[in-house]
């Protein structure tokens, strides 16, 4: 999602995004200007960051924020360019596996004095271990993103399997047969399940909680390790069941991107895709007319439906002059009521309980329902701290669990990848 390969490209606009000046501002006129640097992209989500920003300035004249349009696809070259030539916005808004650098460099400001207890308290523990690098807090979790999957609701209720639910859904067994019957009840050319796995690394990890999978684990010294058991094979070995033995899911959404294979789930080639929860939005604005679809939630393993995520964060530059007031600017920000239209803007999940409630987001249209009643077992992804990380998934990882899941290599090929290979990795990062 976020390209870390840095290009002049980015260096410009990293320089048209910071300005003359990032730390905040005092003007002329005593007025305190601070710079929030805001990702939202989808119309919806822009509109409301915006309209938020524009009622704190009315209610604050003597501190004024400027929205600053950042982009999640150069995110993390155009901070750290930022960062490097002291001009970094104030307020920045990333995702929590982005910030471990950024934290361990000195660059993000530690939020554990600064923010009010009502926020602290309101976000759960769970929450909060997402954006903690040692004894500090760089960042407020505020979105999250559980991974489901999108069903044909007339192939699934024609073909007579169970239909899971939050209280009662498919075990990773169950949901290999469920697949093995859906695709025998729909023909030639199709298949129950399409994984869209351009990005496997992320997928497999966090899916792999619900079944005891950890992958990483650090040490007595503090050093982390990669270790591949039964546990972390179990998803993704299903997955590659399903693709190379079974022939229920399609071998040609493997490379692909969520967004690729929705025409395909459109035209009842595909009975369901597992996608992260925001790609609603994308189905309501694009599914032809009369297409019926459904939530479900993802298999769950011994550990129930837990599931990795990265929250969208909001953190405070360390370079910042103004702290305190970029963090009252995100207490009202993060206001449950705000939260929730933070939330609906961009067709994720609040992490905060009393915006978690809402009504507005337990309702069985679009889904929504489904998601907030699985976000209680959503964790801290299993990369979320380890120095490396992007490395290892880029050199390593990535191209292993793609080889893994076409059937170019067995399990054991897969795991003498990801541990000696990848803790070659690691060990330089945690060198002392």
């Amino acid at each position: 999602m976020r390209g870390r390969v840095f290009t002049a490209a980015a260096a410009a606009l990293a320089l048209l995004l910071t300005g003359c000046s990032s730390d905040g501002d005092e003007a002329d006129d005593g007025k305190i200007r601070l710079r929030f640097q805001s990702l939202a992209w989808q119309q919806e989500s822009v509109e409301v960051n915006k309209e938020l920003v524009a009622e704190w300035n009315a209610a604050h004249p003597d501190i004024q924020v400027d929205y600053v349009q950042g982009s999640w696809d150069s995110v993390h070259d155009q901070l750290l360019t930022s960062f490097e030539g002291g001009e970094a916005p104030d307020i920045i808004h990333d995702a929590s596996d982005d910030l471990a650098d950024f934290a361990y460099g000195g660059y993000l400001a530690d939020l554990t004095t600064l923010l009010p207890a009502r926020l602290k308290t309101d976000i759960p523990a769970r929450s909060w271990r997402t954006t903690t690098f040692g004894q500090g807090i760089y960042g407020v979790p505020f979105l999250q993103e559980p991974r489901v999957i999108m069903a044909n609701k007339k192939i699934l209720e024609s073909s007579g399997v169970r239909i899971p639910t939050p209280e009662r859904p498919w075990s990773w067994e169950e949901f290999r047969q469920v697949t093995k019957e859906l695709t025998a009840t729909m023909g030639k050319g199709g298949y129950a399940i399409a994984w869209p796995l351009k990005e496997p690394v992320s997928v497999s990890l966090n899916l792999g909680l619900s079944a005891g999978g950890q992958l990483f684990h650090r040490g007595a010294d503090g050093k982390v390790t990669v270790r591949f058991t039964e546990a972390d094979g179990l998803v993704p070995g299903t997955v590659r069941d399903q693709v190379n033995t079974d022939l229920s899911a399609s071998r040609s959404t493997l490379g692909t991107g969520g967004s690729d294979a929705l025409p395909g789930f459109f035209g009842g080639k595909y009975a369901m895709v597992p996608l992260g929860f925001s790609y609603r939005q994308q189905i309501t604005q694009q599914a032809p007319k009369g297409f019926e679809w459904t939530v479900l939630p993802a298999p769950a393993g011994k550990e129930g439906l837990a599931q990795g995520v990265s929250p969208q964060t909001l953190s405070i530059a360390e370079d910042s002059p103004y702290k305190k007031e970029a963090a009252r600017f995100l207490d009202f920000f993060l206001q449950p009521r705000n939260m929730v239209r933070l939330a609906r803007g961009d067709w994720m999940l609040p992490t905060g309980t009393a915006a978690l409630a809402d009504p507005s987001l337990h309702t069985a249209k679009d889904g929504w329902a489904t998601g907030a009643a699985v976000a209680e077992q959503l964790r801290s992804a299993p990369a979320q701290s380890v120095r490396g990380y992007p490395e290892w998934k880029d050199k390593v990882a990535t191209p292993a669990f793609q080889e893994y899941y076409s059937g170019a290599i067995d399990a054991d090929e897969l795991r003498r990848r990801l541990v000696e290979d990848g803790n070659l990795v690691l060990a330089r990062y945690q060198r002392h």
